[in-house]
């Protein structure tokens, strides 16, 4: 029987997750919506890249990156976490379908996706999802990855004051670790909005979270006491493709300390490393009103790799 630690964390190796589905094949636990995002790629022939959403968010906050890389000739595909709701209204009405999703379920459900894709994808994920969008660049999944605001893997070990204000409202109470947990605006505003003005602040809480669940906040704040953790990347992976780490200056939930440790544990591979700062941007910087300056920021990076 696997052995669990004192948080209650699986102590089985998970760092290896399942295997793909052969390329090219659509796998049986994906959505309808997922199904069909990736057929409609593999029949356009164009290079596809697959968005992986964060904490607090779901798949449809890509919608506008979506739009914007498919005016520009890419096929883009957004999986949701396992059993994510489709609209935020829903997962607002029922929190309990989105709690206990580990960093290992979701990571092997983003896998899946990509081995129902044709081409090897880019890969662009932010806060948890830029975790994870390391994890599938460690086993070799992408050809190319943008991790913006990365959340910790182990061996990252700033741990900036406000990064734990922010996981504080899950990672203050053991027991949430089971629940998902909704951000108050108060919340919202400190974690994600801080350096937006407030009726934009106030417009992005109605349109955006949802409850975060609580499993992968309390396996990346132990991970460094936990040598088989879930919330860890192999920078041993040769075929990891070119990466970039994008940190907004003013994230209070993911610092620039944690981004830059993160990217010189990654720099020592063979492949591209860089890391920028977006200046003057907090951790809604994927969603709030200047986007797309990032967005062409990991454009101009997925073009130095060759994928323009």
């Amino acid at each position: 029987m696997a052995g669990v630690d004192e948080m209650g964390e699986d102590l089985t190796d998970t760092r290896s997750v399942g295997t793909p589905p052969e390329r090219g094949t659509t796998a049986m636990t994906l959505t309808a919506r997922e199904q069909s995002e990736i057929e409609a790629a593999n029949a356009s022939g164009q290079q596809p890249i697959v968005f992986v959403h964060g904490l607090w968010l779901l798949a449809n906050s890509w919608d506008g990156w979506r739009a914007w890389f498919g005016e520009r000739g890419y096929a883009t595909v957004a999986p949701g976490w396992p059993d994510d709701p489709e609209t935020v209204t829903e997962a607002r009405l029922r929190p309990e379908v989105l709690a206990g999703k580990s960093v290992g379920q979701i990571t092997n459900h983003v896998a899946e996706a990509i081995g129902a894709l044709a081409r090897k994808p880019i890969v662009i994920g932010h806060s948890f999802g830029g975790l994870i969008t390391q994890k599938l660049a460690g086993m070799g999944l992408s050809a190319c990855s943008v991790a913006i605001d990365p959340a910790p893997f182990r061996g990252v070990l700033p741990l900036p004051i406000s990064a734990l204000r922010s996981a504080f409202p899950v990672l203050g109470k053991p027991s949430n670790r089971k629940k998902a947990v909704m951000l108050t605006a108060e919340q919202f505003r400190y974690g994600f909005t801080n350096e937006v003005p407030d009726a934009e602040a106030a417009e992005l809480y109605a349109t955006y979270p949802v409850p975060g669940a609580g499993v992968p906040l309390f396996q990346a704040a132990f991970a460094n006491f936990n040598p088989k953790t879930e919330a860890s990347v192999d920078l041993h992976q040769r075929d990891r493709g070119p990466l970039l780490i994008v940190s907004g200056e003013r994230d209070h939930t993911v610092p620039w300390a944690i981004a830059n440790a993160s990217f010189k544990k990654q720099r020592r591979s063979v492949s591209p490393t860089e890391i920028i700062e977006m200046k003057g941007r907090g951790h809604s910087l994927v969603i709030d009103s200047g986007w797309t300056e990032v967005a062409e920021t990991a454009l101009a990076f997925i073009a130095k790799a060759g994928l323009a």
